[in-house]
């Protein structure tokens, strides 16, 4: 592994352990170069995915990205680390078990709402506004007034 400071390619692992419920690796490494210590997470990669825009355009799956989109989305919201990298995980799973390799991108952001939508209501809508596409406050009423009868039907139930 590569040393992110110095660029040094011989750098040694001091610490691994489980991370993300089991699912991946966490090892602490650190670069006899520079003495940089830094961390890397190793995960399994059943194939390599391509998302296809809504435009046509192909691009490969970047786990990175779904992550920055949801940890936006999730900002400041009571939702602890760990639930969050197990949610996402949970995602890439799906993505990769669905048989195909190319992925629409409507379909990625349908199973990132629905897994939102579970967890934390606003971090849904925030996301939602984004995917969506909102223009104007009329789009959330919409969009929120949707979620309202569900909401109340839920507590009906208790």
């Amino acid at each position: 592994m590569r040393c992110p400071f110095c660029g040094n390619v011989d750098t040694q692992v001091k610490d691994s352990r489980p991370a993300e419920d089991h699912v991946a690796i966490r090892r602490r490494r650190s670069c006899p170069a520079c003495a940089g210590r830094f961390t890397t997470y190793e995960r399994v990669q059943l194939r390599d995915l391509v998302v296809i825009k809504k435009q046509g355009k192909r691009e490969a799956f970047d786990r990175d990205k779904l992550e920055r989109s949801i940890r936006i989305a999730l900002q400041k919201r009571p939702v602890e680390v760990e639930r969050v990298d197990q949610m996402i995980s949970g995602i890439v799973r799906r993505l990769e078990s669905m048989g195909d390799a190319d992925i629409p991108s409507d379909k990625i952001g349908e199973i990132v709402m629905e897994t939102l939508a579970r967890i934390d209501t606003v971090a849904y809508v925030r996301f939602a506004s984004v995917y969506k596409n909102f223009q104007a406050a009329d789009d959330f009423e919409d969009f929120v007034s949707e979620l309202r009868p569900q909401v109340i039907d839920d507590k009906d139930k208790d």
